[in-house]
């Protein structure tokens, strides 16, 4: 059996603290608390940041606040850190991670150890209570908005308010989930250099299928008359849902949803996984239209051919197939029952 490892004590934090002071080295405290080097190491490693000399008072603090938050699970040397950091790396969201743990939970037919669920925002406190360092580093810069520090919480709450008449994409049916039907569409707004510009982005959730809307700029009018205008083009029959966001150019849903007969249901505030397709077509869109670029200059049938560009991909979540090739399948069933 291996040997047990146990967190150090507030009396050998303090010991550790005052022997540093005192100049006594490393392997030398180590040899009186009976423990490994390493560990010491770590233990100041982790409670050291900018610089700052090892604090016995400050790492007992960081390490209730780690214990409360969650940061037990993703302690160090544990499998659970070891896969969550291997995905950060490969490009996964802390929300994607986090959601495939849960569904490794549930599914009856997983086959060997199952790793324990962890929430999100624990991810994200993993990554940034880190020390400074290249670490740190590389995994913020896996992450989409690559921010050295995270955001205060206030700076994170919702201040924009519910919008009149607003459904909460709680109370769409069920069955949207799982992309059985056709008809069900994730739409955004990706804004250009100083927020001056935008075009709008849609995405219907069985077949992939991708609308990008020339807009006049990011008010609501532009939103109402460029979203109106490209839904319009689509059969009425493929046309029963739009998740959104809560930002404000969605502000005169009513008049689209009453226009073109379909539910405008909203997301939860920073919840970017409740519109997931949606999501990950707009990383596509910006190999085409980085970020910073003034969107303004594209007409709408540049934005086409850009659409027409990613529907003619094949896609493994379609048995590569196009999204092109599903979306005039499920279009022509759809006919071929009404008739």
């Amino acid at each position: 059996m291996g040997r047990h490892y146990s967190q150090l004590s507030a009396t050998e934090r303090n010991d550790l603290h005052s022997r540093m002071l005192n100049g006594e080295s490393l392997r030398s405290i180590a040899r009186s608390l009976g423990r490994a080097a390493s560990t010491l190491s770590r233990e100041i490693s982790r409670n050291s940041e900018d610089g700052e000399e090892y604090d016995a008072c400050i790492a007992g603090y960081a390490r209730r606040w780690r214990r409360r938050h969650g940061m037990v699970k993703l302690r160090d040397g544990s499998a659970l850190r070891a896969w969550v950091f291997a995905h950060i790396r490969r490009g996964w969201s802390p929300q994607q991670i986090s959601g495939k743990l849960r569904r490794q939970r549930d599914d009856e037919q997983q086959q060997g150890p199952r790793l324990p669920t962890v929430s999100h925002e624990t991810i994200y406190r993993a990554i940034y209570v880190l020390p400074r360092g290249q670490i740190r580093k590389e995994l913020v810069s896996f992450l989409r908005q690559h921010h050295s520090q995270r955001l205060p919480l206030r700076r994170r709450t919702d201040k924009r308010g519910g919008m009149i008449g607003m459904i909460s994409i709680h109370e769409r049916p069920a069955d949207v989930l799982g992309r059985e039907f056709p008809g069900d569409w994730e739409g955004d707004l990706i804004k250009g250099a100083g927020n001056a510009s935008a075009i709008g982005t849609l995405i219907e959730r069985k077949s992939r299928f991708t609308i990008l809307v020339k807009m006049k700029d990011c008010s609501s009018s532009a939103a109402l008359i460029g979203f109106r205008r490209e839904l319009g083009k689509v059969p009425a029959a493929m046309r029963k849902s739009l998740a959104y966001d809560q930002g404000k150019e969605m502000v005169r849903h009513g008049e689209l949803s009453k226009a073109l007969k379909l539910k405008v249901y909203f997301c939860d505030p920073h919840s970017p996984w409740q519109r997931p397709s949606n999501e990950n077509m707009n990383g596509l869109v910006r190999q085409y239209l980085p970020k910073g670029c003034d969107l303004s200059i594209y007409e709408q049938k540049d934005l086409n051919a850009i659409a027409e560009s990613l529907n003619t991909r094949p896609r493994a979540c379609l048995s590569f197939q196009t999204p092109m090739e599903v979306f005039t399948s499920e279009c022509a069933k759809l006919e071929l029952a009404a008739a």
